[in-house]
């Protein structure tokens, strides 16, 4: 089994090009920051947002990266994703993590909306200690695995209301909580730059 450690994702992140979707004018560009971090004990963590119950907020109540909506002051996607997992968890990626690379955007389907939307994900390594100070939006924060979501060992499955019935959907499980929909993507494809072929194993 291949043993995720932030030496070894580094490495293989540090020479990924991701290819960026075409994008017109209706698009609406987001970000999000995948930020990992090795216990004491060696295990390379991710951390994982609750998004808290708002009406009207298509991912209410789901597990998530911090991140959002690119601002028309951001000076690219890279800068939305550290704005945003200031303003969400009081977190300065600048300052207190390392960018080690990124990662394909995924193309997100909000429900009940006609949109197009990218989001691309950036993938930070934390490099000092650090204390949240989460906002309304966040419900709670949450370290798993990625090494247990590498293997399968975190691999679950949960029925999920959407699109007005209940319907079975697989994901990540963390603590009591389950990674699913957008963000259980965008590890899938996380996994697939830093091991090809895993799937196949």
């Amino acid at each position: 089994m291949t043993i995720l450690t932030l030496d070894s994702i580094a490495a293989r992140l540090r020479y990924h090009r991701p290819a960026f979707p075409h994008v017109s004018q209706s698009t609406r560009q987001a970000a999000v920051a995948t930020i990992l971090r090795e216990t004491e004990e060696g295990v390379t963590e991710a951390l994982f947002i609750l998004r808290a119950a708002h009406e009207g907020d298509p991912w209410s109540g789901h597990m998530a990266f911090p991140g959002g909506h690119k601002d028309p002051g951001d000076s690219n996607l890279q800068a939305t994703a550290e704005r945003e997992t200031l303003e969400e968890i009081g977190i300065d990626l600048c300052r207190s993590a390392r960018l080690l690379g990124s990662i394909e955007p995924v193309r997100a389907n909000p429900r009940g909306r006609n949109i197009d939307m990218l989001v691309a994900p950036y993938v930070y390594a934390l490099e000092e200690p650090v204390t949240f100070s989460p906002n309304h939006e966040v419900a709670e924060i949450l370290w798993g695995s990625l090494n247990d979501m590498h293997s399968g060992h975190a691999l679950t499955q949960r029925d999920f209301h959407v699109a007005g019935q209940w319907q079975p959907y697989e994901g990540y499980g963390v603590g009591e909580q389950m990674v699913w929909g957008l963000t259980y993507r965008m590890l899938i494809h996380l996994f697939d730059v830093l091991h090809p072929g895993w799937q196949d194993r």
